[in-house]
């Protein structure tokens, strides 16, 4: 037997210019049920993810309003409090001095009726001597050295001090033991 020798030179095939491939790919099909799950799991996640946003905004303004109704006449009241001030000092005035008269008389009554404005509107008087000193409560403006009151307790008030709705809306002066 012989053998032959050919001389084959290789088919040229022409370029394919259309783009596509001359493979046939052919992409899976996705059923129209699980195509339709698949929407669904979407939209019930957008659906869930928009109920809760909507639920945080409700309770946010639901806080907010809260937060009006108790603290809206806070500006009111701190304003009122120069005025309790005065009437404390002219008291106190009056105390020193032994003054009895029909004027003291209605600046003990003015007090009397700005104390009951104040209770009725939240604004309570914040308790200080002998109680530990706290900086959202007190604001120290000295120091004592004293052994009638533990250290880094209230030793004397300078000025009282206001809660509105457990907020403090102006702390005590006040001179602390060390």
């Amino acid at each position: 037997m012989s053998k032959k020798k050919t001389n084959q030179t290789p088919v040229e095939t022409e370029p394919d210019l259309t783009g596509e491939s001359q493979q046939q790919t052919t992409e899976p099909t996705i059923d129209p049920m699980e195509q339709l799950k698949i929407e669904f799991e979407q939209l019930n996640d957008k659906h869930l993810r928009l109920n809760a946003e909507f639920q945080n905004y409700r309770k946010r303004v639901e806080k907010e309003k809260s937060d009006i109704f108790k603290y809206g006449h806070e500006k009111f009241m701190l304003e009122m409090l120069p005025i309790m001030d005065n009437f404390e000092r002219a008291l106190l005035a009056s105390e020193h001095e032994n003054t009895e008269s029909k004027v003291m008389e209605g600046i003990i009554l003015i007090k009397k009726s700005l104390d009951e404005f104040f209770e009725r509107n939240g604004v309570k008087k914040i308790e200080a001597i002998g109680t530990p000193f706290d900086p959202i409560k007190h604001h120290a403006v000295m120091t004592i050295e004293t052994e009638d009151h533990a250290s880094d307790h209230v030793a004397e008030v300078f000025q009282d001090g206001y809660v509105l709705n457990d907020k403090v809306i102006r702390p005590c002066m006040v001179k602390v033991a060390h």
